[in-house]
């Protein structure tokens, strides 16, 4: 029997969204896994309305790390059942429209020149309908972005996209330790020393909700790039990695340009 792809949504408080993003999501999926990461709204009343949808529940709020941690846990201990994991956003700004795509690209490679990841990217084309997004997010983005591409090989163009599509086979070698908003970049210094295979694929730039927070002192923008720059040498530093220059590594502390 052929494995089915496994579309995994994090959802937090996503009342305001979730019934809406599922029903288009069911379109395009062949199994859709939820992980709600400890909602204090009605998330869980909701989800429990859906037929056909798999929910894992966190009895408390863990993080984005965490609830892709279960989605990657999970998807791991059905590999029988699945041989594609997408990962996608459940505030709005994901079409599920490109699932089809996603899922159809990975399996064309699995064969003969097998992907680990394929990564949305917003930046991988400009396109007028793009929405503008908040100043200080772009900023980080491209600094971050800019450092794991001079230290770790990559030549990314979006660091932080949540949707992306992961061979299920290479979800065993990632050690998920960072269970907050800087989880996607302990994988990237992963990835690189398991010399995994990365491909970014276009996706449009949409903010539907720019005053979305990421809590406490990382909505300050300073403090979160130190935040960042902090879970990338520590990890880099567990993974024996080093940076590709001396210069890269004088001057990301210093650079402030998500």
């Amino acid at each position: 029997m052929s494995r089915k792809a496994l579309i995994a949504l994090p959802v937090y408080n996503e009342e305001r969204h979730v019934l809406e993003v599922l029903t288009e999501v069911k379109k395009y999926a062949e199994s859709i896994l939820v992980v709600d990461d400890g909602s204090s709204d009605n998330t869980a009343e909701l989800l429990s309305e859906l037929p056909g949808i798999i929910v894992i529940s966190h009895p408390e709020n863990r993080g984005y790390g965490a609830a892709l941690k279960s989605a990657f846990d999970f998807s791991i201990a059905h590999q029988d059942e699945y041989d594609v994991l997408v990962t996608i956003d459940c505030d709005g700004q994901h079409e599920p429209a490109l699932l089809p795509d996603l899922v159809r690209q990975m399996r064309d490679r699995l064969k003969d020149d097998p992907l680990d990841i394929l990564s949305g990217s917003r930046y991988l084309q400009n396109d007028s309908s793009n929405s503008i997004p908040p100043e200080d997010r772009r900023q980080i983005n491209v600094a971050v972005t800019q450092r794991i591409n001079a230290q770790l090989g990559f030549d990314l163009t979006d660091a932080f996209c949540g949707l992306k599509a992961y061979r299920i086979e290479s979800l065993s070698k990632f050690n998920v330790t960072d269970l907050g908003y800087a989880m996607p970049l302990q994988l990237w210094v992963q990835a690189a020393a398991q010399a995994m295979k990365v491909v970014e694929f276009a996706v449009p730039l949409v903010y539907l909700e720019e005053e979305r927070s990421f809590g406490g002192s990382l909505d300050d923008a300073i403090k979160r790039k130190a935040y960042y720059d902090e879970v990338l040498d520590r990890e880099m530093q567990a993974s024996g990695l080093t940076c590709c220059t001396t210069e890269c590594c004088n001057d990301h502390t210093d650079s402030y340009n998500e």
